[in-house]
């Protein structure tokens, strides 16, 4: 038995002082699985340049750095894109928690540059606080791909950055932790630097946090199941006097009774979700409406000073007019008295 039998479709880290897990989150298309390559030195997630993205689960992959630091890192699919359904993103984030259940050392949010930063990049980060809570934010570092698309324009991330206003509240959130990443880079230098740059933004969270990774309500839950399961896979393995059938059927009941509590601890998450996404589709519903509405009063005004201005202009036409008449007059007034 040996208690295998309760590895199943998840992945289970163990606690080890010093590991760094961290989590790659954006939007479809934004870079993620390239930039958990460009993490790992080797092309471990399936990345390729597409629309409807490559990574269609969660997963965990692991690096041990020169130094002798191990980095778990986290890839995952488009959880926040508005599409995404909320049954899909409540089994990925508990696969997420599953496989980082002792912890995120940092949330990387991943922006793409390549396309325009929009209102739902930084409206999935206020996601992101509210089924998480505000103490996310703590382990937010913005990871900004498309370095050599920056390169080729000859700007850099800041001129970039400085022309959008959702990408400063963003930045507010994160407390200004971003790094730009050239993924596409064969430069060997340029590869280091980029890492290492992230490596002490992730260093930065951590010392901020007291060496503690982020861990709420879901994870405490969650783990509660695995070691309750684990206790009772214990608890058979030093049972005697039992047949292999009997502990064939304890076993099925062990793992019917977890897949009983994963079930509840899921449509939980999935609950969750759906709230908070209706938070965000309201939030975005209100912010749209109200930038219309903003468009049409400057509109609005646009057209009252244009009314304002051909009335002005009349006027200032007709008193030409009138001063050109009286200096006619003036003039054949000035001819007869000669």
């Amino acid at each position: 038995m040996g208690g295998s039998f309760i590895e199943d479709d998840w992945e289970f880290g163990s606690a080890s002082d010093g590991v760094r897990t961290v989590v790659l989150v954006g939007r479809t298309g934004n870079g993620k699985s390239a930039t958990g390559n460009s993490i790992l030195g080797r092309k471990a997630f399936q990345s390729l340049s597409c629309l409807d993205g490559v990574t269609k689960t969660s997963e965990l992959q692991r690096t041990v750095l020169e130094d002798g630091q191990i980095v778990n890192v986290i890839d995952t699919p488009g959880l926040f894109d508005r599409l995404a359904e909320p049954q899909f993103v409540g089994k990925e984030i508990v696969r997420c928690i599953g496989m980082a259940k002792d912890g995120i050392h940092a949330v990387l949010v991943v922006v793409s540059l390549r396309s325009r930063i929009s209102i739902e990049e930084a409206a999935a980060i206020e996601t992101l606080q509210k089924f998480f809570g505000n103490k996310i934010s703590d382990y937010m570092i913005l990871v900004f791909t498309g370095g050599d698309q920056l390169e080729e324009d000859d700007v850099t991330l800041d001129d970039y950055l400085s022309h959008s206003e959702s990408v400063k509240d963003m930045l507010e959130i994160c407390e200004n932790r971003r790094v730009l990443f050239d993924n596409k880079t064969k430069d060997a230098a340029k590869k280091a630097e980029q890492l290492q740059q992230l490596l002490s933004l992730v260093n930065d969270v951590v010392m901020k946090n007291g060496g503690k990774p982020f861990s709420n309500d879901l994870f405490v839950e969650f783990k509660k199941g695995v070691t309750k399961l684990h206790d009772q896979a214990a608890e058979l393995n030093s049972l005697e006097g039992y047949s292999k059938n009997e502990k064939s059927e304890l076993e099925v009941q062990i793992r019917a009774s977890y897949q009983e509590h994963l079930k509840q601890f899921t449509d939980m998450v999935e609950t969750k979700i759906m709230d908070a996404t209706r938070r965000f589709e309201q939030k975005l519903t209100e912010e749209q409406a109200a930038r219309l509405k903003a468009e049409e009063a400057a509109q609005a005004a646009q057209m009252q000073s244009n009314y304002e201005i051909r009335l002005l202009r009349e006027h200032i036409e007709r008193v030409e007019r009138e001063n050109k008449e009286l200096r006619m007059h003036a003039e054949r007034g000035g001819c007869q008295i000669l």
